[in-house]
């Protein structure tokens, strides 16, 4: 869950500079009609990644820029920021670092909205509605959520193996033919690596055994000629005993002698294992055309060709298994989705239970925010089966009972709508989102609904983060923390208000006049019964 710990604002509409530091609970904004209190919204919309208008850049600069600190359960930190140019040209920033505008949709849309008047994303959205109203499951249906999953995984696996056999066990069977033939031939062929080194050179061993019996016999013939040498070394050891200056070459001379020796047993011993054999040649040669043919088919040299006969080996075994089990997929693809179609019914059958839920505490709170007799149901009708469930949800509202049910964003008004979130949010504990903006929610309203908006609007910022534009003291009288924005010509500023500054601007708010006794008093008494209601 993440929270907004700090928000800059710069340039932003009629806001030259705004800092906020918003804390845990509910936070006001208040101010006259006109100053701008709405942009503030605007910026926490940027942050989300929603579409920048060409109208946002204030009068301050060319550009307008805003940057959000979030933090999270784990005191990690994110931050968000976003800069909009003229013609609504932006750029998105996720921790310093350049991101698509999707990016933060992406990051922060999950556990933050925006409910401004006609708007309401997450009521339209099937899916996002679904997880609220998972949110009121009770542990039979969260059990029931789970058995779904897991029938689902294994349904996608056995599609998956469905999906490697290709439904042609034919195309299959032939791979395994290939594969086989491919490895035995290989294999048959008995070859280890180094072995064509090994009978390339006994090929040109037994190839030319003649030339080389001749040569060796040749390189023999005059080494043994050599006798001069020995008399060089018995004159040099006899030069040494008389000068010991000498006696590194005459002990040169005595290992040359001794190199001389081991070449010409060497020349003699590798004469006589020459072979003059031509069917051991033909055998080789034959050997050798085996090898080039497996080259050709299968690698560039012997190393490749082992390899490559594994591999097939390997693939061999493969597709040889998934055709034994071919026969059985079919019908174990049908008890997967048996099993999916039973889990998607007790899944639906939970969902139905905690719709009604959702729907009667809704309904509960919608009475204490103004409607005599609203209308809810959550409906929950069957659907393909997919990796949520095998149904869909829908919030359908109606403001008297006497009227027909609709869905909730086509049926409600701007004023009914945010009322209507802020007691499905209530009702469901805020559900997934970890911060909750509303820009006038407390429009048509006021009198006793007022103070119970504002007491149920701190009773949601004990879960969640919530944010509140309003015009009313009585709702403003209930927050943890109050901004007032203010504006001089074509600037507006933002402050937060505390004490006698915050009793002067609830004061204007109920009488106009922020210096009157008697709405002082008001004032006062108002923050006094907003305080008792929230510890009752």
């Amino acid at each position: 869950m993440l929270k907004l710990e700090e928000l800059i604002v710069t340039n932003l509409g009629l806001i030259a500079n705004a800092h906020l530091e918003p804390g845990d609970g509910l936070v006001v904004i208040t101010g006259e009609t006109g100053t701008g209190k709405t942009m503030l919204l605007g910026a926490v919309e940027l942050l989300l990644g929603r579409t920048a208008a060409s109208d946002l850049v204030g009068p301050v600069s060319e550009e307008a820029a805003v940057q959000g600190r979030f933090r999270g359960d784990d005191d990690s930190e994110v931050v968000a920021s976003r800069r909009v140019v003229g013609g609504g040209r932006s750029r998105a920033y996720l921790d310093a670092e350049m991101v698509p505008a999707r990016t933060l949709t992406e990051q922060f849309e999950p556990v933050m909205e925006v409910v401004k008047q006609g708007d309401a994303r997450r009521l339209a959205d099937p899916a996002a509605f679904r997880r609220l109203v998972d949110g009121c499951l009770d542990s039979d249906g969260r059990t029931c959520v789970r058995t779904y999953q897991d029938a689902w995984a294994e349904l996608g696996r056995l599609k998956e193996d469905q999906a490697t056999l290709g439904g042609d066990t034919r195309a299959l069977e032939r791979e395994l033919d290939l594969a086989r033939y491919q490895s035995e031939e290989i294999a048959a062929a008995g070859f280890e690596i180094g072995d064509d080194t090994e009978l390339a050179q006994r090929s040109d061993r037994l190839r030319h055994a003649g030339d080389l019996s001749d040569a060796l016999d040749e390189a023999a013939s005059h080494l043994s000629e050599q006798d001069n040498l020995a008399s060089a070394v018995a004159a040099m050891r006899r030069a040494a005993s008389f000068d010991s200056t000498l006696t590194n070459i005459s002990d040169q001379l005595d290992a040359l002698q001794s190199e001389w020796a081991e070449s010409l047993n060497a020349i003699r011993d590798s004469a006589s294992t020459i072979e003059h054999n031509p069917a051991a040649l033909e055998e080789i040669d034959s050997r050798l055309t085996v090898l080039g043919e497996l080259k050709r088919k299968y690698g560039s040299d012997l190393e490749a060709v082992i390899t490559f006969g594994s591999q097939a080996s390997t693939r061999a075994a493969e597709v040889e298994a998934l055709l034994q089990r071919a026969g059985d997929l079919d019908r174990e693809l049908e008890t997967a989705t048996e099993q999916v179609a039973q889990a998607g019914e007790a899944l639906r059958t939970a969902r139905v239970r905690a719709g009604k839920v959702l729907a009667t505490e809704a309904i509960h709170h919608l009475k204490d925010l103004g409607f005599s007799r609203p209308a809810v149901e959550v409906e929950v009708v069957a659907a393909e089966p997919g990796p949520t469930g095998a149904d869909q949800t829908r919030l359908l509202f109606a403001s008297d009972d006497s009227l027909a049910l609709a869905p909730a964003h086509k049926s409600a008004s701007g004023g009914e709508l945010s009322r209507l979130i802020l007691a499905v949010r209530l009702a469901t504990g805020a559900g997934d989102a970890s911060m909750v903006v509303f820009d006038e929610v407390d429009a048509g309203v006021g009198g006793a609904t007022a103070l119970a908006m504002g007491e149920k609007l701190a009773g949601l910022s004990d879960v969640s983060q919530v944010f509140c534009v309003t015009h009313l003291p009585q709702v403003a009288a209930f927050a943890d923390r109050h901004y007032v924005v203010e504006r001089d010509g074509n600037i507006a500023s933002v402050r937060p208000v505390f004490d006698e500054d915050r009793t002067a601007e609830l004061t204007r708010m109920m009488a106009g006049l922020g210096e009157s006794a008697k709405g002082q008093q008001h004032a006062v008494e108002l923050l006094e019964t907003a305080k008792a209601r929230r510890r009752g």
